[in-house]
């Protein structure tokens, strides 16, 4: 009778959602999280050749705007979906919705096992689906982010690797900004990063913490007044087939943000002074921004990765 009571009273806290509790991943020491990431990573000597695994938040422009901003001989290749986890990138019997579309850029797509796995390239970029929580939930993210990473690690161990810090949907019900200051830790380091690093201690990846410079991005926004053009998190995202905002994908300017991240966690280098008019992937003009929201954004980028030790960049 008591173990029945018992099996009844665990079935009754999984449905009620305590499956965070239950199955909370090992986690590393403190002390050993602080030693594994007060090394940098090694900095870049030259143009870098990288690899981008994920979904439409990647996107293609994004990567291009990078490769704009890089050292000359800068090149990338991608494996992309719509809305994709790890697990399907992974598992070849899980469908990768919006697979042809996400791949026809000419010259980028490249099969992502075959890539990751050749040592080719000088650091790897990997990113989880939103909702993150399903993901880790329904998709074993921890996982996934692992075998990546070992293939990665496997094929070239001097190159890093990267978990892209994306957010979350404007119409989140619990606020996007609030998402973005509670998943850092509760999501992307506690359920991912860090769960992986308990596993591997000799194998550690690093973050590209795009959501976090949005968000700090907007706070300074904000408390400025707005900046020439720039008054919210909206004026970054891009707009939908019917011509309203798009509460999810960004348009150029939050493209511009992000690739900014990019280059400066990959390169380690600021990048305060660099172009702020730049071509889409398609070769037409992105909307710039005014030069002095983009030396905004640059100063921010700057100083969000230079003060997270988990960008691998020197503090």
């Amino acid at each position: 009778m008591r173990l029945v009571l018992l099996i009844l009273v665990v079935v009754l806290l999984l449905g009620a959602g305590a499956w965070w509790v239950w199955f909370k991943p090992r986690l590393p020491a403190p002390e050993v999280v602080a030693t594994t990431y007060a090394k940098p990573v090694p900095a870049p000597q030259g143009p870098m050749r990288v690899f981008f695994l994920g979904h439409s938040l990647v996107n293609q422009d994004m990567p291009a705007m990078l490769a704009q901003l890089a050292p000359e001989g800068h090149d990338y290749n991608s494996q992309l979906g719509w809305g994709t986890p790890m697990r399907a990138h992974w598992e070849e019997d899980v469908e990768i919705l919006g697979f042809d579309e996400s791949n026809a850029q000419t010259g980028v797509f490249r099969d992502a096992k075959q890539a990751i796995g050749s040592g080719d390239y000088d650091a790897v970029v990997l990113t989880e689906m939103v909702e993150l929580s399903d993901a880790i939930k329904y998709h074993d993210s921890v996982k996934y982010l692992g075998l990546w990473a070992d293939l990665a690690h496997s094929g070239n161990p001097d190159a890093p690797v990267y978990l892209y810090e994306t957010w979350h949907w404007l119409t989140d019900p619990k606020g996007w900004e609030i998402r973005l200051q509670q998943d850092l830790t509760d999501l992307w380091e506690n359920r991912l990063l860090l769960a992986d690093l308990a596993r591997k201690p000799d194998r550690a990846v690093h973050v590209i913490p795009a959501g976090q410079v949005l968000l700090n991005f907007m706070t300074t926004v904000r408390e400025a007044g707005g900046v020439e053009g720039i008054t919210g998190p909206e004026d970054l995202f891009g707009l939908d087939p019917k011509g309203e905002l798009d509460p999810i994908h960004m348009g150029d300017l939050g493209n511009y943000l992000v690739a900014l991240t990019h280059y400066a966690v990959l390169y380690q280098k600021s990048p305060v002074g660099l172009p702020h008019e730049l071509l889409k992937a398609d070769g037409t003009r992105a909307k710039a921004p005014s030069a002095k929201a983009a030396r905004l954004m640059q100063e921010v980028v700057w100083k969000t990765v230079t003060s997270y030790p988990k960008t691998g960049v020197p503090q």
